[in-house]
């Protein structure tokens, strides 16, 4: 079985582990370097697998490496696991984000097989979105690896192009915020009205569910859906055109596409680093 080890032991990697563990995957075959004593001993009584305080550790026979750190941390793991990396070349798969694969080429080895990840905060609970994106050295077994591994925190889909991943960020690495905003105002709306907040934020979080719902189990397009819902003249249509009428097209549009410069920015940042 492929031998694999995580290279921090935060959130987005206990999802991954304990969805890989619902999969089947043995615990003998994971190891987990993470530097909090507290963080090491949750991680072995919750999963039952190997965790060091020191990244060569958890690393030294690994097939297949996850990077689950934040995107400042990488330069100097690489230095660490150099000679390690160079000698069993293992496929790098990393969940940092913003990290681009040149700048990943640059500080763990241009030669090695290397899957970018963009996964979202929903990967926590099993219903995640990841964009993935590969170099030209990941074969099509490794990718099969690679979205294996991300299928157990949710849906994952591969992008071709890598400048679209700070699109990819945009529409579902960050977007769950913009759900949660959406019915904080629905909530603050429904107060005003009179209503109990707990009901208001209640009735909002549960029709947002189940229209996610909706949605992906039923395969239809969105604007159909949409279509169903609106009577002619009814308070749906009233609230759509109020909606049209304050832009929220242009404002969604806009919203996406500040997230995407962002993104883009975050990474022109991290070519400062050594």
């Amino acid at each position: 079985m492929t031998r694999l080890a995580f290279i921090g032991g935060g959130n987005m990697a206990r999802s991954l582990i304990g969805g890989l563990l619902r999969t089947g995957v043995a615990p003998a075959t994971i190891s987990v370097a993470e530097p909090r004593a507290e963080g090491r001993q949750e991680l072995g009584r919750d999963f039952g697998v190997a965790c060091y305080a020191e990244n060569r550790l958890a690393a030294a026979e690994a097939e297949v490496l996850v990077l689950a750190v934040k995107p400042q941390v990488l330069p100097a793991i690489h230095a660490e696991l150099q000679d390690i990396l160079q000698r069993h070349r293992p496929l790098l798969i990393s969940i940092a984000a913003g990290v681009r694969l040149d700048q990943l080429e640059r500080w763990f080895g241009a030669g090695l097989p290397i899957v970018r990840c963009m996964p979202n905060t929903p990967a926590l609970i099993g219903a995640g979105a990841t964009g993935l994106c590969a170099n030209g050295r990941v074969s099509p077994a490794q990718k099969a690896q690679a979205q294996h591994i991300l299928d157990a925190a949710g849906l994952t889909r591969w992008i071709e192009d890598e400048a679209l991943m700070d699109t990819v960020t945009a529409i579902s690495g960050s977007a769950p915020a913009y759900f949660f905003a959406l019915v904080e105002a629905l909530e603050e709306a429904a107060v005003a009205q009179g209503m109990p907040r707990d009901t208001a934020r209640a009735l909002a979080a549960q029709t947002c569910f189940g229209a996610g719902r909706m949605l992906t189990e039923s395969g239809e397009d969105p604007a159909v859906l949409r279509q169903r819902v609106t009577s002619p003249h009814g308070t749906t249509q009233a609230a759509l055109e109020s909606f049209g009428a304050d832009g929220l097209p242009r404002i969604v549009a806009n919203a996406v596409a500040a997230a995407t410069r962002r993104g883009a920015e975050l990474a022109a940042e991290l070519d400062t680093l050594p």
